[in-house]
């Protein structure tokens, strides 16, 4: 069976092709990745509640330093985030282990960053979170009633703009490491917010091509760890969706 390519590299097209189909009930359904789903998100709320509350401890301490209090948890956070993602996609079998630990580790970086720009910005997290769950739930009811259906096409142009948008984080991280701002990302320009709309937009059509794949993984009859794996590969694309609404309210709330 020719599995479909999606943008999200933890759930590329030869995932499922690497297994033999499963015994009856003992195969992935859609039923046992969405629960992992659920699982995934409250460890990966458990984790931002730690941070938030280490970041707003602070505020009522030292004010001016409480970001310094939580930037030892983002950068542990985001390198063991890092790490435990990359162990997870070239070891399928450790996902029931690896994904856990991911969404908690993640869950640091998030509620670090949240309640930074929290401060800043009141009312911007649950904006942010309102419109990622929105679109989520939005998206997944267009695919189940085919309103939106990954044709070949859909799937190219969303990995090649993927790719675009992976090339531009690089080069601007490389360019910031010599002492090169990018500032046009960044500076709440229309220019920036234009192309933060732009990164929200792909970053939610690869939502549509993970359900795509998830299905098409149920069907192939994949083992039952692969639930963990694909509530892993679907939690990723997530946690960017977040991270890049959250990055858009907070420079529209900057040109106020």
């Amino acid at each position: 069976m020719a599995l479909r390519k999606t943008a999200n590299p933890a759930l590329n097209k030869n995932t499922f092709l690497d297994f033999a189909v499963a015994p009856e009930g003992q195969a992935m359904t859609i039923q046992g990745t969405v629960n992992k789903v659920f699982l995934m998100t409250a460890l990966l709320l458990a984790g931002a509640v730690y941070t938030w509350k280490i970041y707003y401890d602070a505020v009522s301490v030292q004010p001016e330093n409480a970001a310094r209090a939580v930037t030892g948890w983002l950068i542990g956070g985001a390198i063991g985030g890092l790490i435990t993602a990359v162990i997870t996609m070239f070891k399928k079998t450790w996902s029931p282990f690896t994904a856990p630990v991911y969404a908690v580790l993640e869950g640091l970086v998030l509620g670090g960053i949240s309640a930074v720009a929290e401060s800043s910005y009141p009312g911007v997290v649950i904006q942010a979170v309102v419109i990622t769950f929105g679109i989520l739930i939005s998206l997944l009811l267009a695919y189940k009633s085919r309103l939106i259906k990954p044709t070949q096409n859909f799937r190219l142009g969303v990995a090649a703009a993927t790719g675009g948008i992976f090339f531009l984080y690089l080069i601007t991280f490389l360019l910031n490491m010599f002492g090169i701002p990018v500032g046009f990302l960044h500076n709440g320009s229309p220019i920036a917010i234009l192309i933060n709309i732009a990164i929200v937009v792909i970053a939610a059509l690869n939502l549509v091509l993970d359900f795509d794949f998830i299905e098409q993984g149920a069907e192939h009859g994949a083992p039952r760890y692969m639930e963990w794996y694909a509530a892993f590969g679907l939690m990723v694309t997530l946690i960017w969706l977040y991270i890049e609404v959250l990055r858009l309210l907070t420079q529209l709330r900057s040109n106020r």
